[in-house]
């Protein structure tokens, strides 16, 4: 594996659970710490035990939250844990009772805490596993998972010391910020934001982490940039990342090929991506028969009823291909997966009551072979 996709793959990479790969990367670093340092703008952390590239985004998405969170308690307990490692040294033991008062105190005033809740039980198991996972804690005696099922548990926990390289560090105060959208503008303020390094570091950071870079008109900073240097953009995140760029009148992509991918891959061997094919496809009919219009930026609005029924539309002509989970998932359900799928994808957002299709959809589609379409119809 290419070294700068392995760091772009895992949040870090430590040296006692993967020595050979940690070794292989650190080796590699000269060949691409000019590109994720000017072109990407990153800080790549590399010490004794951890290697770390801090993949900060030119824009949130919704996609990058952490998977196994579900609830704001989840991130709220994960900020007040790695507080609380701040003051422990490497390899030191702690219980977990003595946690749960921190995490408590830490909390009042924001949230009631009430460790009798089952709901606030299992959020603080799904965070304590998830760091289990990142190699920040390590358990040394019992298991998290037993507090989840009744009050009273003890766990014994060891602190590996790698959570201090976990938060990123911030060059300014943010305790007045209040939306992540604060972050953003800070992050990239210069005195003109639009020139320089800061527009430089957005249009890699798009191409590179997200599926897709989109913009509305022909003024717009970034696509003004992208379009203007395309070659060098192309040459340098083949030289790193592989893949070949493409750009459109209001898109751009960084295309990988079939046999050379990493990361999460859309489309793939799996029933979702299929079924998002086949929608693309009816999207796409739909538009040739004059029954859609495009807007200025080739985006296409529809009313979220709308989109509904093409996608239950589709499960009526192709659900025989389906799994039979997607054959008998109930309307709501079938719809509410398609375009979450689809959000995290960016081929659509939403607007309140309205779908969004961005210009990525009317680059992707699905067919069943034409035998089976045949078989549909007798």
């Amino acid at each position: 594996m290419n070294a700068v996709r392995a760091l772009f793959e895992k949040f870090w990479i430590c040296k006692a659970t993967d020595k050979e790969e940690f070794y292989r990367v650190k080796r590699e670093i000269p060949l691409f710490q000019r590109f994720v340092g000017e072109q990407l703008g990153w800080k790549l952390i590399h010490t004794e035990n951890l290697l770390k590239l801090e993949k900060i985004p030119a824009h949130a998405e919704s996609f990058m939250g952490i998977p196994d969170f579900t609830t704001v308690l989840d991130y709220c307990i994960l900020c007040v844990v790695l507080m609380y490692l701040e003051d422990r040294e490497e390899g030191e033991q702690f219980l977990l009772s003595e946690l749960l008062d921190y995490v408590e105190t830490k909390l009042r005033g924001e949230i009631s805490i009430d460790w009798t809740s089952f709901s606030q039980r299992k959020a603080l198991v799904r965070t304590l596993q998830y760091m289990e996972r990142m190699q920040m804690l390590r358990v040394y005696e019992g298991s998290s998972e037993a507090f989840g099922l009744e009050q009273g548990q003890e766990v014994l926990y060891e602190n590996t010391g790698y959570s201090r390289y976990y938060a990123v560090n911030f060059p300014m105060d943010i305790s007045e910020f209040e939306t992540w959208r604060d972050f953003e503008k800070q992050r990239f303020e210069e005195i003109q934001e639009d020139r320089g390094t800061a527009r430089i570091n957005r249009v890699y950071r798009q191409l590179a982490v997200c599926p897709a870079m989109y913009w509305d008109g022909n003024e717009d900073a970034d696509s003004l940039y992208l379009k203007n240097q395309r070659q060098w953009v192309a040459k340098y995140l083949e030289e790193n990342l592989g893949g070949r760029l493409d750009i459109y009148k209001n898109a751009a992509f960084l295309m990988l090929e079939e046999d050379d991918c990493y990361g999460s891959v859309h489309p793939r061997d799996a029933m979702l991506p299929e079924i998002v094919l086949l929608v693309c496809t009816y999207i796409r009919q739909i538009l040739q028969e004059g029954k859609l219009v495009k807007q200025d930026n080739e985006t296409i609005t529809a009313p979220r009823q709308r989109f509904s029924e093409w996608i239950l539309a589709c499960r009526r002509r192709w659900g025989e291909g389906w799994s039979k989970e997607y054959r008998e998932i109930d309307d709501v359900k079938l719809v509410d997966t398609v375009i979450n799928y689809m959000k995290n994808w960016m081929l659509v957002r939403e607007d309140e009551d309205a779908v969004i299709l961005l210009p990525a959809v009317g680059r992707q589609a699905g067919f069943y072979p034409k035998d089976f379409e045949e078989a549909e119809t007798d």
